[in-house]
């Protein structure tokens, strides 16, 4: 077999690979010079330069395996290389440790006025009174996301003696507390910690994620640390609250735009700013391209990689049946995630009907990605959805049941939080997903695509109409309704499904309506 190696990655990794296969280095490799000789590999191992397009894919007939170097695979065609059946991996715990001590820091620089200070010297002024500093000991540091890097940071700060809190309500209470970190709202944490680090992935829902209102809740002497992702924060409305003495300085890695040399913030003085460095340690560069190495080796050997991040594969006499309760598992999933209130802690799944009676790996793999969609860039599979769940403190329990009373099939999922737990089930006819429950109401829901709002109330006349009244004056449709009541006048569920999002001044008027209880805007 014959493995092309197209990026720059340490050579310990391609060492590995040659004590087992021919290994080719073709680097600064042309787009069409790739093309042309693509077909005569097995492997393909690239970091962020070269671009696996469908085209590359398409021509690579004998690939089995296409290895990215580091974290994201944002240059790799995933949906294509599923299609093809190449499986992909990537190395997302390669640079936690090299992340997680630049995060620090910068946290440390920060706090110092290090990086001032040392061009002051440097321009030939000696200078003391302007570069007074904080402790650290004592302080509280609230964390923003409690994956990998995350995590790292909390274990490698406690012999600071400083206060950890964090925001992630994706894992559980019990794992945060065995860190040693306060599980909070992020409402609680902007207001009342020292200094803010953020390690999350940059997904829709997180994008603009520390904006003007969340900045308008810190305390003056908040410091902030973004070693993540650029586009969490917006950039515009943190230069102009530590302007204007809201924010006393932050610590920036990554921005919005790269390469970028002109960002505004490079001017402020009381910012310290470094090239997207994060990952950049020799270590890191040898970690990343050992841990793809012994990946791509175990593929080529026809075995389950660690961190593949494409779709799980399924037993061709199963694929009939188990294909389309994928999609579904991964909408029911994406909907328990949203209607879940507090730290989750366990999931249960419930399978009834034929679809029990199969390896259901594959869907609890899926019911997991939709779980943690809003958390992380991982995409969750049957490879690594156990490592992802459990590296969170979730447990996950399966129980089947080879009949089922009221449909053919039925996979249903209850969601443990700390406030409670949420039902939600949902079933394939003719090929099409339907969500049918959601914690004690039956109904019947066929569009499951689009935004959704979920009303708690009491049944009476009327209040379809009020609710109807308040969706027309903000100028949004309505394209349908489902109603289920337990008993007349009784606890009912409204769903509505929106052409577009109420927003949260729309939201609480519906909810001052009388005998309103609860409502969830959500979006599938």
């Amino acid at each position: 077999m014959k493995i092309l190696v197209t990026d720059p990655v340490a050579g310990e990794g391609i060492e590995l690979l040659r004590k087992h296969v021919d290994v080719d280095v073709k680097l600064k490799i042309k787009p069409n010079d790739l093309l042309a000789s693509i077909e005569g590999y097995e492997a393909l191992v690239v970091r962020s330069e070269t671009k696996v397009s469908m085209e590359v894919i398409e021509r690579g007939k004998k690939l089995l395996v296409i290895g990215r170097a580091g974290t994201g695979v944002d240059n790799i065609d995933v949906a294509a290389a599923t299609r093809r059946g190449i499986v992909v991996v990537n190395a997302p715990a390669g640079n936690t440790r090299s992340a997680a001590e630049h995060a620090i820091a910068m946290m440390f620089a920060l706090a110092r006025h290090i990086s001032q200070a040392h061009s002051t010297l440097k321009s030939g002024v000696w200078d003391r009174k302007s570069f007074i500093g904080t402790e650290l000991e004592n302080k509280t540091l609230g964390i923003v996301g409690l994956g990998n890097v995350g995590t790292e940071v909390a274990r490698c700060i406690k012999g600071l003696q400083m206060h950890l809190i964090a925001y992630d309500p994706l894992i559980s209470e019990e794992y945060a507390m065995n860190l040693g970190i306060q599980p909070v709202s992020l409402e609680e944490l902007l207001k009342t910690s020292d200094f803010i680090t953020l390690h999350l992935p940059l997904i829709q829902a997180t994008k603009g994620l520390i904006g003007k209102k969340e900045l308008d809740m810190v305390k003056p002497s908040m410091r902030l640390i973004n070693c993540a992702r650029g586009g969490l924060v917006d950039e515009d409305a943190l230069l102009q609250a530590i302007e204007e003495g809201r924010v006393a300085g932050a610590a920036i890695d990554v921005f919005s735009k790269e390469p970028d040399t002109d960002n505004p913030l490079l001017k402020c003085n009381k910012v310290i700013a470094t090239p997207h460095l994060g990952a950049s340690t020799a270590e890191a560069q040898v970690n990343v391209s050992v841990a793809v190495a012994e990946q791509i080796l175990t593929v080529l050997q026809g075995k389950p990689a660690r961190y593949a991040v494409n779709a799980p594969l399924i037993a061709a006499e199963a694929f009939p049946v188990l294909a389309p309760f994928i999609e579904a598992s991964f909408m029911l999933g994406r909907l328990g995630a949203q209607l879940a209130d507090g730290q989750m802690n366990r999931i249960d799944v419930d399978y009834d009907g034929e679809v029990a009676n199969y390896d259901t790996a594959a869907l609890k793999a899926a019911i997991i990605g939709g779980l943690l969609q809003r958390a992380t860039e991982e995409r969750v599979n049957i490879v690594n959805a156990a490592i992802v769940a459990q590296s969170r403190g979730l447990k996950i329990t399966e129980h089947k049941r080879s009949s089922c009373e009221n449909y053919s099939n039925l996979i249903s999922i209850t969601v443990a939080s700390s406030a409670g737990t949420v039902v939600v089930s949902c079933t394939v006819m003719r090929g099409q997903t339907h969500i049918v429950r959601v914690n004690d109401h039956w109904f019947n829901l066929a569009q499951t695509e689009g935004y959704f709002l979920l009303i708690n109330h009491r049944d009476k006349p009327g209040l379809i109409g009020a609710v109807g009244m308040i969706t027309g004056n903000a100028d949004v449709n309505i394209s349908f309704m489902e109603l289920s009541r337990l008993k007349q006048r009784g606890d009912a569920l409204m769903v509505l499904a929106l052409d577009e999002p109420l927003n949260a001044e729309q939201c609480q008027e519906i909810l001052t309506l009388s005998d309103v209880h609860s409502l969830k805007m959500v979006h599938l």
